[in-house]
């Protein structure tokens, strides 16, 4: 098959979009497919990939309040490159002009809109929670919903990246016509990366010794990923218990992370780290990862911290939950910092042994991104024969 992705959200110096991207086209080459890419870019160019597939810029605008991005507003650029290269499939995950663009065009390709993430969740929930519940939130918000839903009519098919999203879009009564859960690069994580010696150096950098707990907070400094939560569960948690968190990761709030943990004795931020091994053998050397956002659409970094051995501390809501396998985790109340502490104190109050080996057997059943790039073909595939057969069949006719 010839899949397009019409896709907004990648960018040469982007992070996981193009991280997922990049790992599919390299996978559906080798499974014999071929992935072309139309994404905006600061000049029209084309990027040809080694192993298959290719990347199209189309010149468009920046986003204004992250240049790493592009908007696609013209429609003529991006319907001409559909039409010139005959895709069976054309994909879509942009919410705004995209998938407007891409779902009214008159080619004869399957047209499928790919769920990634909730914007809902992810803005208006967060920004309006202290003044409003979570129902009233809801629907204030369902004109948003009801906008999804018009142009999702033009679509053949509506794919989620997971269950937690199609849950929560299937409430709102947004069409979801299959759940594709991602999959991690798991050659990368592995318990056998775990390091003592680094274990315990990341602990004296807490001003812990050896038989402390080290606890990990991996992801980009974003308010929606709730570091101040976590920060607030570890020292409480910490009052009583000898804890330690380090957070690596960047992003917007990193400043605002940075003063509040200056006077935390147990808890230090480190930039993100770019080598792949290297941050591979520092998840797997410490003693659990801790989340704080209940709207994960998909748990990847729960993902990787499984795959490395580690156990985990994540809310009972979004990705991260549905990921989690309970012989190796605990669960708290979203939004609820003394319940995330009191998760801190439940996991490290069990038989660390009977855990390390539940966390070793959750390790071993950890979904590749080879295994959805799979699931993802035979299903996209059997769109592409049902849509041969009905037009035989209206031949034959």
């Amino acid at each position: 098959m010839r899949i397009v992705d019409v896709n907004e959200f990648y960018s040469p110096t982007g992070g996981g979009v193009r991280t997922y991207v990049d790992r599919k086209m390299a996978i559906m080459a080798d499974l014999g497919h071929e992935l072309i890419v139309i994404a905006p870019g600061r000049a029209n160019r084309e990027e040809e990939r080694p192993g298959g597939g290719r990347i199209i810029y189309v010149k468009a605008p920046p986003l204004p309040f992250d240049r790493n991005y592009g908007l696609f507003w013209a429609a003529d650029p991006v319907t001409e490159l559909l039409d010139s290269i005959r895709p069976d499939i054309v994909e879509a995950s942009s919410p705004w002009r995209p998938a407007w663009i891409v779902g009214q065009w008159k080619g004869d390709a399957v047209k499928i809109f790919f769920m990634h993430n909730d914007n809902v969740g992810a803005y208006p929930l967060r920004w309006f929670e202290s003044i409003a519940s979570q129902d009233r939130i809801e629907r204030a918000f369902a004109w948003y919903s009801r906008y999804m839903s018009r142009f999702l009519d033009h679509y053949d098919a509506v794919v989620t990246n997971g269950p937690a999203l199609q849950k929560r879009l299937v409430r709102r009564g947004v069409r979801i016509d299959e759940s594709m859960p991602l999959g991690i690069e798991t050659g990368h994580f592995s318990p056998g990366l775990r390091d003592e010696k680094l274990r315990a150096a990341l602990l004296a950098q807490c001003g812990l010794p050896p038989t402390g707990h080290l606890l990990l907070g991996l992801g980009r400094h974003h308010p929606e990923k709730r570091w101040r939560l976590v920060i607030d569960a570890a020292e409480r948690a910490g009052a009583d218990l000898p804890v330690g968190l380090i957070l690596l990761g960047a992003g917007i709030e990193s400043r605002q992370i940075e003063k509040r943990i200056a006077g935390s004795p147990h808890i230090r931020m480190f930039q993100p780290v770019y080598d792949r091994e290297r941050l591979a053998r520092i998840v797997a050397s410490c003693d659990a990862l801790i989340h704080g956002s209940e709207g994960e659409p998909f748990g990847l970094v729960a993902s990787e911290a499984m795959a490395a051995g580690l156990p985990l501390i994540v809310p009972d809501a979004g990705g991260c939950a549905e990921v989690a396998d309970p012989h190796a985790a605990e669960l708290y109340a979203p939004r609820d910092a003394q319940s995330a502490a009191l998760a801190i104190h439940r996991l490290f109050a069990r038989d660390q042994r009977v855990l390390r080996r539940a966390a070793l057997v959750a390790a071993g059943k950890v979904r590749s991104d080879r295994d959805h790039t799979i699931e993802l073909m035979a299903y996209y595939q059997g769109l592409v024969d049902a849509r041969r057969g009905e037009g035989a069949a209206l031949r034959r006719a």
